[in-house]
């Protein structure tokens, strides 16, 4: 399988978020500070990737009847490891995640992949899918993370970059980030859930319309292909 199509797919024409529209409810909910967002992005890569190679390995002996159930039982698994990592190693991102991190085990992008692509496809492009379906989610988080953050605080890596002790990254969610303007100026709804669904409807919005511009040059460069090899053909 084509690496490249297998990337395009993962981080524009089939982006899990923006394109495919699942796994929704955490991207909106989450996405208040940069240090929530690349935790998140990252903990649905791993999990995503490593329930992808699993379902693709066992494809060929998990029983048709049950295999959504098998898919479920694969997510928690990993799900739990994930989520005991983040108690053990990062306390500060469990705590901020709550909920979200648990709820990944019926998140749709990871029950989606596992039913349309890895049930049908070997372990290694069932890997790679993982990764670059992961990473347009994580990408697609980043980016409403930092919109968010700057229109509604004026900052730039609430939780993740410290600059009070001089410029470094935390994992302990402290760090203030970088204090654009001041916060009084931006627009505190924002932070809010509403801002969440406003942010997302504007990406959802940007990236129909560029995949509807880029179908519409496509058919327009077949169609001038289609008359030149007609010319061709009579003029010979």
């Amino acid at each position: 399988m084509n690496r490249r199509k297998q990337l395009r797919e993962g981080l524009v024409t089939n982006n899990p978020v923006l394109v495919q529209q699942i796994g929704m409810c955490a991207t909106m909910a989450i996405t208040t500070t940069l240090f929530n967002g690349v935790g998140m992005g990252l903990s649905v890569l791993i999990i995503l990737t490593c329930c992808n190679v699993v379902v693709s390995a066992l494809r060929k002996i998990i029983p048709e009847e049950i295999r959504l159930a098998i898919f479920v039982v694969v997510i928690a698994g990993f799900v739990t490891i994930v989520d005991l990592l983040l108690q053990a190693y990062i306390p500060a991102l469990s705590a901020a995640l709550g909920v979200f991190i648990p709820l990944i085990v019926v998140n749709c992008i990871i029950i989606g992949r596992a039913e349309a692509f890895c049930q049908k496809n070997t372990v290694k492009d069932s890997f790679f899918d993982g990764i670059f379906q992961g990473l347009g989610y994580t990408i697609v988080l980043i980016i409403m993370c930092v919109f968010r953050e700057f229109v509604g605080s004026g900052r730039f890596g609430g939780g993740l970059i410290d600059i009070a002790n001089g410029f470094r990254f935390t994992m302990d969610g402290t760090g203030g980030g970088i204090q654009i303007f001041p916060e009084s100026y931006g627009m505190s709804i924002m932070n809010l859930p509403f801002g969440g669904f406003l942010t997302l409807g504007l990406l959802i919005g940007l990236m129909q319309y560029e995949l509807k511009k880029f179908e519409k040059k496509k058919k327009m460069a077949e169609r001038a292909a289609k008359e030149l090899a007609l010319q061709k053909e009579v003029e010979e």
